[in-house]
């Protein structure tokens, strides 16, 4: 597995002998492979391993994910806090590939887990990939060789539910691709530099969305969302469960129901992989709508446009909700 700064170091030497061709990619998840095929058009297309409505959260490799792994020449990942199921393949099948662990790119803004009250209290050792939690104090800048400070499983890794660590992890996105295929870095900056204006476009424009809606209170299934609620100012009061593959006891349930009348929530988010039922029980005899948000893309077509489609989709669903249309 070659580090991306020996990677950078030597990209000079490999310019020469550079083949035109992009080099094969392999990208775990819809967010982020979005993020790559968007600075990859015109190049090639990156293969994805979490495919249609699978949830990195429950996924489990199959034959197929092993082999696209072991013929990558380049791998991108969020690192063991999200695709705790991709580690040990990825130290098994792809030592002669280049790893990007995009959770370790400069400039991102990174949130502690929120625990207590309406949030469960997290168990870091048990579940390395789930989220809990109440405190939206932001490490702002952490970078990448700072990754010893912040230990897997210490900081929410949804870190593309905020627009500006999607362009963090866009700029890392490119350098990497760049110094791996120098004969097409021009194209990977091009494509770098109109993602950056089109997810500016998007920020402002989800920002006119939610400004109605933003003062609201709702429940999420799994706290997946704290990137956008700080981003965007929205009041996400309490989740249903703290791990989307553990569900909640009976007593948690109970407890959730009571958060949703005591704290007014207007709305209790389901997300398409996860049992829809639990939020009709949450939200009976209460004033409380139900809806959908899907954070990871589950519902939404894999390409360069997912990552829109699905910032999009959230802001819908919540303008929908709260305001009761």
């Amino acid at each position: 597995m070659k580090p991306l700064s020996l990677l950078l170091a030597s990209s000079v030497l490999f310019g020469a002998s550079a083949a035109a061709a992009a080099p094969q990619v392999v990208v775990s998840i819809k967010p982020i492979h979005s993020l790559v095929a968007s600075i990859m058009q015109g190049v090639g297309e990156p293969a994805l391993i979490v495919e249609g409505a699978a949830s990195p959260h429950t996924f489990t490799m199959r034959p197929s994910n092993a082999r696209a792994v072991e013929a990558a020449d380049m791998v991108f990942w969020m690192g063991p806090g999200m695709e705790a199921f991709l580690e040990k393949p990825l130290a098994a099948l792809a030592s002669d590939a280049t790893v990007v662990e995009l959770d370790d790119a400069e400039g991102l803004t990174r949130l502690p887990f929120r625990e207590g009250g309406a949030f469960e209290a997290h168990d870091h050792a048990d579940h390395s990939h789930g989220e809990a939690g109440h405190d939206h104090a932001h490490q702002e800048g952490e970078e990448g060789d700072d990754h010893d400070h912040h230990q897997h499983g210490q900081f929410d890794t949804h870190l593309w539910l905020d627009p500006m660590n999607a362009k963090a992890m866009a700029a890392a996105i490119e350098q990497a691709l760049s110094a791996a295929d120098p004969a097409n870095a021009e194209s990977y900056a091009a494509n770098l530099e109109e993602l950056n204006g089109k997810i500016d476009s998007l920020d402002r424009e989800i920002a006119e969305t939610l400004a109605p809606v933003k003062h609201k209170p709702f429940v999420v299934f799994h706290d997946a969302y704290q990137y956008f609620e700080a981003h965007y100012g929205v009041r996400v009061v309490g989740s249903v469960t703290v791990s989307p593959e553990v569900m909640p006891g009976a007593e948690r349930v109970k407890e959730i129901h009571r958060k949703v009348e005591e704290l007014g929530a207007a709305c209790v988010f389901a997300e398409p992989q996860f049992e829809p039922k639990l939020i009709q029980v949450v939200t009976e005899g209460t004033e409380a709508r139900s809806g959908t948000l899907d954070p990871e893309g589950a519902s939404l077509t894999e390409g360069p446009n997912l990552y829109f489609d699905l910032m999009r989709s959230i802001a819908a669903s919540l303008k929908g909700c709260l305001s009761g249309t």
